[in-house]
């Protein structure tokens, strides 16, 4: 039987959004050009005229949901604008699991674009709103940008990490209850923490965590200095 053919021309935004179901039903090993001509029901010289390589094709999902995730964050105070991004990032990376380790290949293997800049900018803009001296602004940003991205890629690594046939609050229940059992004098500060790692909330600790990290910034930053 011939595959039918589509009919409408093949854009390289559709390409994209195609590669993104791609990674989030099968993973970044799924992602093959032959999958994605299956997916689009055409054929691969098609998809090479708008895409020349996987990479090329990962990093164009890749900076496409951040741009998506990124797009609704609105004006406010520079704190509030920071807490949004990084909801937004957290969201996204838990929503798409494949999203933190090519964001972390992005930032390391292409730093020139369009991802990294993309976030740089994003965080980077209310942290010199908050009067970070400039002379401080690019480690500050790296500093919130790395803190976002390990606990958001952490968060949804642990979200896919326990036993699928536990919910999460049976999982974190389990976990609390093997901390409440370590032996005392081994492990006093663990048991006693035990009940606040049973009922903690993930974006919460994440944006508790988010506020630590800024406010850390502006202890050894002070503006106007």
């Amino acid at each position: 039987m011939t595959r039918a053919r589509r009919s409408d021309a093949l854009s390289r935004e559709r390409i994209v959004e195609a590669a993104v179901e791609l990674l989030d039903a099968t993973g970044e090993a799924g992602l093959t050009f032959r999958a994605l001509s299956e997916r689009l029901s055409t054929g691969a010289g098609a998809i090479y005229w708008h895409v020349a390589n996987k990479d090329e094709l990962r990093g164009a999902a890749t900076d496409a949901v951040v741009a998506s995730a990124l797009a609704g964050v609105g004006a406010a105070a520079p704190r509030e604008v920071l807490r949004a991004v990084g909801l937004a990032l957290f969201d996204a990376i838990d929503e798409h699991p494949w999203l933190g380790t090519q964001l972390g290949a992005q930032m390391s293997r292409t730093p020139q674009g369009p991802t990294t800049p993309r976030l740089l900018e994003a965080i980077g803009r209310p942290v010199s709103a908050l009067g970070v001296p400039e002379a401080a602004w690019f480690t500050a940003t790296s500093t919130v940008m790395y803190y976002v991205l390990g606990a958001a890629g952490q968060n949804a690594v642990n979200g896919r990490a326990g036993s699928a046939e536990l919910d999460r609050t049976a999982f974190l229940d389990a976990a609390a209850t093997a901390w409440e059992e370590l032996d005392a004098d081994d492990y006093p500060f663990v048991r006693r923490v035990a009940a606040q790692m049973r009922d903690h909330d993930d974006q919460r600790q994440f944006v508790d965590g988010l506020d630590a990290v800024i406010a850390g910034i502006l202890a050894l930053h002070p503006p106007g200095r």
